[in-house]
């Protein structure tokens, strides 16, 4: 594919042309004004920093991430002066990310600087892949430290939420450590390839060269606008065995600082050309195979010994095929001192790149620069309502900092979260959470109500943990469910009866809980259908066989009521206890009083008392006893 824009002369006719219109002025204006979304944060920094040459500006590292600060030490002269960086520890998890909100939507270059711990005591050199917008793009392995192009790392990456992640992912061999990231907005159609090109790839710049210069340069450096802040290692010759020679020119070169992709001039001004004893050019890197490269080469005539067309013309081989035919430059661009740039993609199967620059026409071909990019698919993302769940779950069980959580669930495919299954789903285009395995895992806390909200689980597994209060009820809607393994733990309260309506469900396992009341019947009856429960070591359980009966079921206010009657029972049990004792006592008391009053000197006394008693009752008055002693027959002498 051929880039090319209009001529300087027809560019200032057209400017010339439409300057005069006020319409165009204020589109123009408001052109101007609308600068592209730019962050750079100095990774471990307190503070905003400032660095030469350009007086960039970097934002302190203030609620990105987690992880630990440190100071840094930087491996090549290439990156940026920072003196902090940030570093994860394997005991935080194993993925960490940088999660940057308030993006506009658009296209990014993205580029991150690695650099060492300062501290001798630590890993010098970790090993671990980094990922964007959930796409693995680069990975560091050893000896990176010591080899400039590979202490960063840049990909091209579309945002379509308004948020960036960047992760970091463990491999086991030191704590990932990151000096800087920078985010930089480019044209939306900038590095556009093709027909598979848009917002369903990621480009990972394998290779940026500026030919001829010894000296790398950003685009800054090179007066460079709109096009992100590129880096260019400058190559002096394109191999250490060639016989190539480098040129350069002070001229100023046309048809640069164009959309999409916006190339500063500087990189023109350079160059390699063959030699006569050497008239090709060849080019060689290292690539991962079975990938798809995208390759710009970027041209423009500065020798003053070609000054006409005809006089340079050369095919460009990419790894043995023809991919441009007749190059000439004069001829494509109309006149020298113009860029002229070229885009091939090329399947790669082999671990070589190998570019060659064959003359036809001349005795020596020509290069400014190059630029190779990995086209890597972008990863589908993970539905975000089941991450969200997640993240509840995450915080309601008081998952172990070991266990990381960060970033997204199903991809980079190489790093899912421990404990997570996944599947794509070809319906809605994203993958899903079909399985949790956080058994033993010392889980404390409760379930949350939101775990219904993964509707595509078919096995939870959180047996042998700490788990306390209620089964939601919400599981019961989970209709693929399959497998439940909650034994185990310390649930209480009565099992749901919406379980009943999970119609898949084989496996129910909630032994060894403090679970209490009847089982439902709908959960009663499944065994008999080939399915495996298990209601054991719950003392509160009944209804099933293997289960005590049960009796009348009470609620808490009955229990309560049903404990206020006992307790009042017992007091007037106690209470007419103490009566009968006092009244038995009284009766003890009157028996011996009786039993006295039977004895033979008392019962004499008394009979003697009584007949003195009824004596005086008896006796008449004396006047009338004596008229009567006279009125009286004597019957006795």
């Amino acid at each position: 594919m051929r880039q090319r824009s209009p001529t300087v002369l027809q560019l200032r006719l057209w400017l010339l042309a439409v300057s005069a219109s006020p319409a165009f002025l204020c589109v123009l204006a408001a052109d101007l004004s609308k600068e592209p979304f730019t962050i750079r944060i100095s990774c471990g920094s307190f503070d905003d920093v400032r660095t030469a040459p350009t007086n960039t500006l970097w934002y302190r590292d203030f609620g990105y991430t987690g992880g630990r600060f440190a100071n840094a030490t930087r491996p090549s002269f290439i990156i940026p002066p920072l003196k902090t960086l940030r570093y994860f520890p394997l005991s935080d998890g194993p993925e960490n990310c940088y999660n940057i909100n308030n993006v506009p939507n658009g296209h990014y270059q993205v580029r991150l600087f690695f650099a060492l711990l300062d501290n001798p005591n630590l890993d010098s050199e970790p090993i671990f892949d980094v990922s964007v917008e959930g796409t693995l793009f680069s990975s560091l392995l050893l000896g990176w430290s010591s080899d400039d192009e590979k202490t960063f790392a840049e990909a091209l990456v579309f945002v379509q939420d308004s948020s960036l992640s960047v992760c970091f992912h463990s491999t086991g061999h030191g704590d990932p450590s990151i000096l800087s990231i920078e985010v930089l907005q480019i044209d939306d159609n900038a590095y556009n390839f093709g027909p598979s090109w848009g917002k369903g790839t990621v480009l990972r710049t394998a290779k940026r060269l500026q030919c001829g210069s010894g000296k790398p340069a950003f685009d800054e450096d090179l007066n460079g606008i709109g096009g992100g802040d590129r880096f260019w290692l400058g190559l002096k010759t394109l191999s250490s065995s060639s016989d190539d020679q480098s040129i350069s020119t002070e001229n100023a070169i046309a048809e640069t600082l164009l959309a999409p992709n916006f190339y500063p001039q500087g990189i023109y001004q350079s160059a390699i050309v063959g030699t006569d004893r050497q008239p090709s050019l060849s080019f060689e890197m290292d690539v991962t195979p079975n990938k798809n490269y995208s390759v710009w080469l970027h041209f423009a005539e500065i020798d003053n010994g070609v000054t006409a067309e005809e006089q340079r013309v050369f095919d460009v081989l990419i790894n043995g095929d023809t991919a441009f035919k007749d190059v000439d430059i004069v001829r494509m661009t109309g006149e020298r001192f113009t860029a002229l740039v070229l885009n091939k993609t090329v399947a790669v199967s082999g671990t070589t790149l190998k570019i060659i620059l064959q003359p036809v026409k001349g005795n020596r071909a020509i290069i400014n620069a190059i630029e190779v990019f990995e086209i890597i698919p972008a990863e589908k993302k993970t539905l975000p309502q089941e991450v969200s769940a997640l993240r509840t779950l995450k915080g309601s069980l008081s998952l172990p900092l070991r266990f990381g959580w960060n970033g997204d669930p199903c991809v980079p495919q190489q790093h899912p979260w421990s404990g997570v299954d996944c599947q794509f789903d070809n319906t809605k285009g994203n993958w899903v959470i079909d399985g949790l395995g956080l058994d033993n895992q010392g889980l404390k806390g409760v379930i949350p109500g939101d775990i219904s909200k993964l509707q595509h689980l078919q096995s939870i597994n959180l047996s042998s943990n700490s788990i306390k209060g209620n089964i939601p009820t919400s599981v019961g809607t989970i209709s693929p469910l399959q497998v439940l393994d909650l034994s185990y733990n310390e649930l209480n309260g009565s099992i749901p009866e919406s379980l009943g309506q999970l119609a898949s469900l084989q496996i129910l396992n909630l032994n060894g809980n403090r679970l209490s009341g009847m089982v439902p019947a709908s959960l009663g009856g499944r065994p008999l259908h080939r399915a495996r429960f298990n209601f054991t070591d719950n003392a509160g359980l009944c209804g099933i066989p293997g289960l005590r009966e049960c009796g009348p079921h009470l609620s808490v206010a009955a229990k309560i009521g049903m404990a206020f009657g006992v307790l009042l029972a017992i007091l007037f049990l106690v209470v007419f206890a103490a009566c009968w004792w006092k009244r038995r006592q009284n009766i003890l008391r009157a028996q011996k009083l009786a039993a006295a009053r039977e004895a033979p000197y008392a019962k004499s006394r008394t009979q003697f008392t009584r007949d003195v008693q009824m004596a005086k009752h008896q006796r008449p008055p004396e006047s009338s006893r004596s008229s009567n002693n006279e009125s009286s027959p004597h019957l006795l002498s």
